[in-house]
């Protein structure tokens, strides 16, 4: 018998309220144990603290891009992913975080030290400001119709479940 083939994943968050992250694991409540044979969670802060930043299928990101060092980490996550999905609203707009970016020269004089103190960058990006991105769940927090829809359609790409199946109906036999 064959090993069940399983979809790659990564889930990252940014600077966000990380309300998509909340919903994907609430979801996790009534799939985990049916998710976990055709889903391999490579990244997954939230539910592993052994993590892996290499092949990953597809990377789900949540957050807008504040630090340097979240810019680095980004691309880095690009580099080792074949898809990207922005998930939630500030993922896909940068938004409410990148009002700041808006914000005149008085503004942005009194906020000057606090960018400084906790090394913000000048500028919040959304992610496709700096890398490539494949498909985008957009809400606050997202939407979670098309967060399955999305992942559906990367699970019949990757050919984990046939085109005829979606995630939804893979829940846990003891609910």
């Amino acid at each position: 018998m064959s090993e069940q083939k399983k979809l790659k994943i990564g889930w990252f968050s940014f600077t966000c309220c990380e309300d998509s992250t909340i919903m994907f694991t609430e979801m996790l409540n009534d799939h985990f144990f049916a998710w976990k044979k055709i889903l391999d969670f490579r990244h997954c802060n939230v539910l592993k603290s052994k993590n892996e930043m290499s092949d990953i299928d597809v990377a789900f990101v949540e957050g807008a891009i504040c630090t340097d060092k979240d810019k680095a980490k980004l691309e880095k996550i690009r580099e080792v992913s074949k898809y990207i999905v922005a998930i939630g609203a500030c993922a896909v707009t940068g938004y409410p975080t990148a009002h700041r970016n808006n914000f005149n020269k008085e503004m942005k004089e009194e906020i000057a030290f606090y960018l400084k103190q906790f090394h913000q960058a000048d500028t919040v990006y959304a992610l496709h400001e700096l890398i490539k991105v494949d498909d985008k769940v957009p809400g606050c927090p997202m939407i979670e119709s098309m967060f399955v829809k999305t992942m559906d359609k990367y699970l019949h790409e990757f050919g984990v479940i046939p085109e005829d199946d979606s995630i939804a109906n893979h829940k846990d036999a003891r609910h």
